[in-house]
């Protein structure tokens, strides 16, 4: 510090002192400015900003075009998927193997009736039977399937058994399936039920003869009539259903024979015909699981353009006369491992009505079999 008056150099050092005062007096203003402004006014980018994450639930639920829950696989518009067969839930089949066939079968939770289906020729067992876990190589077949379904919702016991060649026989097979029944039945504690059978073709020639060995409520036999001009028909035959359909005039000639000599012996009898219809693809789309409209209608298209359909959609051949499949097969709307053939076709044989297992009566079959179940 100095004392007395004041010199140049202690002018120039006050100069200097309060210029740099000045200087820093600036400086803590504008910091403590500064501060001030933060505390009122954080940045966007601070940690008091910084939202936590949506949840995955909250996160938009339309992203980009391309992301990649968006991308898709090319989709070939005329191939139909293969190896896709699509089941009903309600199947869940069993089956074992004995005396040389197969037998599937289901039992519904409290059962009031047992029914033994007797399938056509070069149909088996497991085409009563949708694909799944319990029966990998089920097929599903249209008619047969929905026929099964009808029966196990109305808690009917379907019991199905293979031929041992491609259609029934009369001798040792007829002996065979007599106790696969007998021993299902009293296995399953079914023995108090009423017993019904229904047999397509073969399997209808099949079950007229077998009822001569099994005492059951009633039976049904589809397109066929029976073999019963070689047998001795017992005062205790059951009441028949003959089903038959319009185009086969020949059978429906034999029929009317048939249960004119079962009346007769006393014994009920009743016929249901069935017509032809027109086919479209809203039809086969719906009675064919797992086909899509867009191949059906390419097939009705074709079946126009080949002239196996009249003006009314009426087919003029049975399906089985039809080489619809080749067509599809060599415009590639299907390859040749197209799974669905069978169904197909069989719709086809339904609508054409000559000579094919359908379910378009299962009303009247099954109301048939109710009208018997306290026995004849």
């Amino acid at each position: 510090m100095w004392i007395g008056s004041e010199t140049a150099a202690q002018r120039h050092f006050h100069s200097s002192f309060k210029r740099r005062a000045i200087v820093y007096s600036s400086l803590g203003f504008i910091l403590f400015a500064f501060i001030f402004l933060i505390k009122q006014n954080p940045f966007p980018n601070s940690q008091s900003q910084i939202k936590p994450l949506q949840s995955p639930q909250k996160l938009p639920q339309n992203p980009l075009p391309n992301s990649q829950s968006e991308i898709k696989p090319l989709e070939s518009p005329q191939i139909l998927p293969q190896n896709q067969l699509t089941f009903s839930s309600k199947f869940n089949p069993s089956l074992y193997h004995t005396n040389g066939t197969e037998v599937v079968y289901q039992i519904p939770d409290s059962p009031k009736a047992v029914l033994f289906i007797a399938h056509g020729c070069t149909i088996h067992a497991y085409d009563f039977w949708d694909k799944s876990p319990n029966c990998s190589h089920c097929t599903g077949l249209p008619e047969e399937r929905i026929f099964v379904l009808q029966a196990l919702e109305k808690n009917i016991a379907v019991l199905t058994i293979s031929s041992l060649g491609e259609c029934w026989t009369f001798t040792k097979e007829m002996e065979n399936v007599e106790w696969i029944i007998k021993n299902w039945v009293e296995s399953n504690n079914l023995g108090n039920l009423p017993k019904f059978a229904i047999g397509a073709s073969s399997g209808g020639y099949f079950v007229s003869a077998l009822a001569t060995k099994i005492e059951f409520n009633s039976i049904c036999i589809m397109i066929a009539e029976g073999v019963f001009e070689q047998m001795d028909i017992p005062k205790n035959y059951p009441p028949t259903l003959f089903v038959h359909m319009a185009k086969d005039k020949i059978r429906a000639s034999l029929i009317r024979s048939n249960m004119a000599e079962l009346m007769e012996k006393g014994i009920e009898v009743k016929e249901i015909r069935c017509e032809e219809f027109p086919v479209d693809a809203g039809f086969l789309a719906k009675r064919v699981p797992g086909l899509e409209t867009g191949l059906t209608v390419k097939l009705i298209e074709i079946l126009r353009e080949m002239g196996f359909l009249d003006e009314r959609g009426y087919l003029k051949k049975d399906g089985r006369d039809i080489k619809w499949k080749e067509a599809l097969v060599e415009k590639k709307l299907i390859d040749e491992k197209f799974e669905l053939f069978r169904h197909i076709n069989e719709e086809l044989n339904v609508a054409y009505s000559y000579h094919e297992y359908t379910s378009l009566k299962n009303d009247k079959i099954f109301e048939w079999f109710d009208s018997h179940m306290k026995g004849n």
